[in-house]
């Protein structure tokens, strides 16, 4: 295993060491301003840029693909700002040996942070490159132009990147102030270019670590315990002699079997399991109803925001209760992950969102020096959050320890990958405003009940793996993620102007389900329950919901991404609506520091059933500069969809004892009939302006959207998820409007 710089010093590419000239980078370093984005994580440009000789350009991002298309963007970035075209630059995602590290891919950060980074790094290596060909030729770099890798001078004379680069070195420490490029000159970015992953995974290649084939390679399935906490008390080994079986590892509460063929590990985990003998206990709640589960645990209070005069009292008091169940992430290809140990060296290729800490626990949980161990991440067949990517990694890690010298590729089963993974944490929202006469909202009180909303790896007892081995380790004390990105509190402070507010978060430390991450963590919740309320208020104080929201917002961008959506949805003060349909919007701004987005939709509410379906969907949505067209809109299309699978029909189900949505039909998920008819994604333009993380930003919206719009169809407003778990009884109800 070489290291990057190693790679660099002995390849014979890019390596610098010359100051640099342009009066931007010294003016810059004198000041002491902070590094944009990760830079300021990792500030060496030859960290994030690599040259070679032959001209060939590698760019690397600690961020992983997800599938939200970061590959095709990040390229998009580099390119722009090197000058070159899209095919002539590489990129290399997360790998422990080769990319900084960026911590987790996670919450929106990854064109904020990674995209930031690479635009400036590329921007002054673009520079460099420029001031080299200048002191060659003896001309002012302001002379020269670049063109597809190329330095042009007037006289006719040029030198490619690679010529120039055989005399740098790029060690060099970032500026915080870099040439960046006019947007008004951009021939990559803000277009629209297909994406990079898609063809493999369109024509059956390897697109994903699933398919990852090694020469020798073994196959591997664990026996998972029947339930949380379960003691395993005996094996009946007989599998172990089933042919095409290579060994049987038990390690504690830890089992699983090895096998040259996939199918006869699968044969050999069944009749493993079947042998097995467990001690179970009561682990899981006795109900599974969330506010009797949330209300009966102790919690540690927060107040996050605390505003005016407490207990402001206007002409109208309204207040209600929102609740969201446990939610699974649900990936369609269940956890994998291929690990090969090498002398004393471990490769692990796992779908981790983040391969620096999946390493940290690995090394701890195996008693390895972490620099031993090399993780590099291959791309899951759906994510977004902490699935059971991290967990999969462990179980082949310790599985390849007792197989040595040959790879081993470890697959969870369907039922395995339900039952086990971290799930997104119950919420519980209880909020109460008071109106004036003219019903603007004097006073705002909201509290959020729940869990954390992360237990990502970092330490071993982070690792399913972790906890089962013969000498275990803890699970790590819960805690709240701070804000501003906030974990049960993200997007639990209103973006309006509330002259008095009090915003509490309660959070609850013991968990009675694992949980973790799932895609925008509480602000799928929050903003279901404010713009669920705030449509509530409208009503309450007869005025339109647009129109509300439009008069409590004072922030220009919020308002025009509220006033496009409305616009181009065609939204109608006071419209009446049909029986069983109805229209329903919302906004939020994601983590009120990221992409803002509103969505409005339109709902039927079938007259026989109650069962809703969503007609046409619009969305506004504000991510600052646009690198990829159609690469935000998959994000915005994406959020809306999945969030509507949430919001309509997902909910963990378990006794006291197990897990028991443990496939797709005890655990439904939103099926190709009841998808939106048509989503429309309007994007506002913003040029020049900062990156602003847009990939969880339609969750909450969504949500809202869908439900005030039920709301108004059937004149029932429902507050606890999912929404379309029962019929709907149609009504004139308050909700008719």
């Amino acid at each position: 295993m070489t290291s990057r710089r190693e790679f660099l010093r002995d390849s014979g590419a890019l390596v610098v060491a010359f100051s640099l000239a342009p009066s931007w980078a010294q003016a810059q370093s004198a000041s002491g301003a902070k590094l944009p984005g990760s830079l300021a994580r990792d500030p060496w440009l030859d960290a994030w840029i690599r040259i070679d000789a032959n001209g060939a350009i590698t760019v690397f991002t600690g961020k992983a693909e997800l599938g939200q298309g970061i590959r095709t963007a990040l390229l998009q970035v580099a390119a722009e700002e090197l000058d070159v075209a899209l095919e002539a630059v590489a990129l290399v995602t997360a790998d422990t040996a080769r990319t900084p590290n960026e911590g987790f891919t996670a919450g929106s950060h990854s064109l904020q942070d990674s995209g930031t980074a690479i635009r400036n790094a590329a921007a002054q290596v673009r520079a460099l490159l420029v001031n080299e060909a200048a002191r060659r030729w003896q001309a002012a770099p302001a002379a020269l132009r670049v063109e597809q890798g190329t330095v042009h001078a007037s006289d006719g004379r040029s030198a490619s990147y690679g010529e120039l680069a055989a005399a740098l070195d790029l060690h060099v420490e970032a500026q915080p102030d870099a040439p960046l490029k006019d947007p008004a000159a951009f021939r990559v970015m803000d277009r629209p270019v297909p994406r990079v992953d898609i063809p493999a995974k369109v024509s059956g290649g390897v697109a994903y670590v699933h398919d990852l084939r090694l020469p020798g390679m073994l196959h591997a399935r664990v026996v998972r315990p029947p339930s949380p906490g379960a003691q395993l008390l005996y094996i009946d080994r007989a599998a172990g002699h089933r042919a095409g079986v290579v060994k049987v590892v038990r390690d504690g509460n830890f089992l699983a079997v090895v096998a040259d063929r996939e199918w006869t590990a699968i044969r050999a985990m069944e009749e493993l399991a079947r042998g097995a003998r467990w001690r179970e206990g009561r682990s899981l709640p006795a109900t599974q109803a969330p506010r009797t589960i949330l209300a009966g645990l102790a919690a540690k209070d927060s107040m996050i925001l605390e505003r005016g005069t407490r207990g402001a009292r206007g002409v109208r008091t309204i207040e209600a209760e929102y609740l969201r169940p446990w939610l699974m992430h649900g990936s369609i290809g269940p956890s994998c992950a291929v690990a090969h140990l090498e002398g004393d060296r471990l490769t692990v290729w796992s779908h981790t969102q983040g391969v620096f800490p999946d390493r940290k626990a690995i090394a701890q949980m195996l008693g390895m020096a972490p620099e031993k161990l090399r993780i590099v991440h291959r791309e899951g067949a759906g994510c977004y959050g902490h699935n059971g990517a991290d967990d999969a990694a462990a179980d082949a890690a310790l599985v390849a320890t007792h197989v040595a010298g040959r790879p081993v590729r470890l697959q969870w089963m369907r039922e395995q990958e339900h039952a086990w993974e971290p799930y997104g944490a119950a919420m519980r929202v209880q909020v109460r405003a008071s109106l004036d006469g003219a019903g603007r909202i004097v006073d705002w009180d909201y509290g959020v009940w729940s869990n954390t909303h992360s237990t990502r790896p970092g330490s071993a007892g982070s690792l399913l793996a972790g906890r089962e081995i013969a000498t275990p380790f803890e699970a790590p004390r819960p805690h709240p993620i701070p804000l501003p990105d906030g974990g049960g509190d993200r997007n639990a402070i209103p973006p309006y102007a509330l002259p008095n507010a009090r915003i509490t978060h309660h959070f609850i430390e013991e968990m009675p389900l694992r949980v973790s991450a799932l895609r925008s963590l509480g602000a799928h919740m929050n903003v279901f329950a404010i713009e669920s309320f705030m449509d509530e208020i409208a009503l309450a104080a007869g005025i339109d919901p647009v129109e509300l929201r439009l008069a409590h917002l004072e922030d220009p961008r919020a308002r025009e991404v509220v006033r496009r959506a409305a616009r181009r949805f065609g939204w109608r003060r006071g419209a009446p609506a049909a029986m069983g349909t109805g229209q329903g919007f919302a906004f939020a701004r994601y983590k009120n520091s990221a992409a803002y987005c509103a969505v409005a939709c339109e709902v039927e509410v079938d007259l026989d059933t109650g069962r809703p379906h969503i007609g046409r969907v619009v969305a506004a949505v504000d991510g600052g500069q646009v690198v990829n067209p159609d690469g935000l809109r998959n994000q915005i299309e994406g959020a809306i969809v999945q969030s509507a699978s949430w919001t309509l029909y997902e909910r963990v189900a378990f006794d006291a004892r197990r897990i028991r949505s443990v496939d797709w039909q005890t655990y439904p998920i939103l099926r190709f009939d009841a998808v939106p008819r048509a989503i429309e994604v309007e994007i506002v333009e913003r040029p020049g302006a900062p990156f602003l993380g847009s990939g969880e930003a339609g969750q909450g919206p969504a949500a809202a959207a869908i439900a005030n719009a039920i709301a108004h169809a059937s004149g029932v407003r429902r507050r606890e998820m999912p929404l379309a778990n029962r019929s709907l009884s149609l009504g004139r109800g308050p909700g008719r409007g």
